[in-house]
């Protein structure tokens, strides 16, 4: 039993020694790092903007006349025609003034004819000599006097009809019905504070973002001019308050002509579909704007280290010495690799692995990222072994 132990004192010594007694990293030099070339690639990007959702057409609906509300005919979201009936208010007292206002032209209109027989007879008494010019002039003017009054009571006829009319809200245009905030026995007139409610047409929505004048001016300037940029621009992609992405594209229609000074950006719109009317107006997401790069330059996110909201990665020289580099990071990034939009570009070496034990100016060992993987993969392999072996020295000393 001695004999068997000795052996196996022997055996571990001898792996020890083969593994030149360095603690898992044999051939693994301190100066050596995975260094990786630059190369453009394609990248899909994206820019994100706030935005407010709206119809095409919100049409406040408000009462011209005061009154109660004796019928409400329409419910909250429902979806209604141009013409339909929405509302009624108590019309009792203008379906009174109606009447009075029609028998007003009725006695204005037999005043009338009267006048004009006792015109027309004084006309020719004027031609037989039986009366003179003051008689006939007086008969004139008595009757143009009925024409007048015939004329004011029609007047009358047709605003006591039209404040009748006004009794029955109608929509002035398709869409949805929105808030109610009276309801039946409610007094409602034109200087209620609240509208009746809001019918507003969302067959399409305009969706309103505000992009800065940089980007503006970048826009124009690619495209050739304003008209131009809007025709070539791509199609955008509204992210839902829920964070979902609806499901239907959508097109920037309009730029406003105007740039807020207070924040020196634009308002941009973008029309989007609404068939299954999943967008209200009213609404809140944000416009995703597609970008397509063919020489984007992409590093892996263990390349980058963050020092006070700023980002910095080691570039390579060609005497192989390191520079520590401040970078600008794309916001839009896949969780693994972060896109370069300054301070790097293709062509430049940088360290992608180990950049925690780095120091500014430090020369090192370039190794290609495969090179590197295959000496860590030996160190983790030769580690575990020497714990094999710790395992089995514990044994014998027992």
């Amino acid at each position: 039993m001695r004999k068997i132990n000795y052996l196996l004192t022997a055996a571990l010594a001898a792996v020890l020694v083969s593994c030149g007694g360095n603690q898992g990293k044999p051939g693994f030099g301190d100066n050596e790092y995975a260094v990786r070339t630059i190369q453009g690639q394609s990248a899909s990007l994206q820019t994100t903007y706030p935005a407010v959702i709206k119809g095409v057409q919100d049409v406040e609906i408000r009462p011209k006349i005061s009154g109660f509300i004796t019928k409400m005919c329409v419910k909250e979201g429902q979806t209604v025609k141009a013409g339909q009936l929405l509302f009624v208010i108590d019309n009792v007292t203008y379906a009174a003034a109606v009447r009075q206002a029609k028998a007003a032209v009725n006695s204005a209109k037999a005043q009338l004819n009267t006048s004009k027989l006792t015109y027309e007879n004084s006309q020719k008494l004027f031609q037989s000599n039986v009366i003179g010019d003051y008689e006939l002039q007086s008969a004139k003017n008595s009757y143009e006097s009925a024409e007048a009054a015939l004329a004011q009571a029609q007047a009358n006829y047709v605003s006591a009809k039209q404040n009748l009319d006004f009794c029955y809200i109608k929509s002035p245009s398709a869409g949805v019905v929105g808030n109610l905030p009276y309801r039946v026995g409610a007094l409602v007139s034109s200087s209620s504070q609240e509208p009746l409610t809001t019918i507003s047409n969302i067959k399409t929505m305009q969706v309103y973002f505000s992009m800065t004048e940089k980007d503006l001016l970048d826009m124009t300037r690619t495209s050739g001019g304003l008209h131009a940029a809007i025709s070539d621009y791509p199609a955008v992609k509204l992210q839902l308050a829920d964070g979902t992405m609806y499901a239907h594209p959508g097109r920037v229609a309009a730029v406003s002509g105007v740039i807020d000074s207070s924040t020196g950006s634009v308002s941009i719109r973008a029309d989007f579909p609404n068939p299954e009317n999943l967008l209200k107006s009213g609404g809140s997401g944000s416009i995703v704007v597609p970008h397509e790069s063919t020489n984007a330059v992409i590093i892996p996110q263990d390349a980058v280290s963050e020092v006070q909201d700023r980002n910095f990665v080691y570039v390579v020289g060609k005497d192989n010495k390191v520079k520590y580099t401040e970078v600008s990071l794309n916001a839009q990034n896949d969780g693994k690799n972060y896109i370069i939009t300054k301070g790097l570009n293709i062509g430049d070496r940088i360290v992608v692995s180990g950049i925690s034990t780095l120091t500014d100016g430090m020369q090192i060992k370039p190794l290609t990222e495969a090179q590197y993987a295959e000496k860590l993969k030996k160190t983790t392999e030769l580690g575990a072994s020497q714990g094999d072996l710790g395992e089995l020295k514990k044994a014998l000393s027992k």
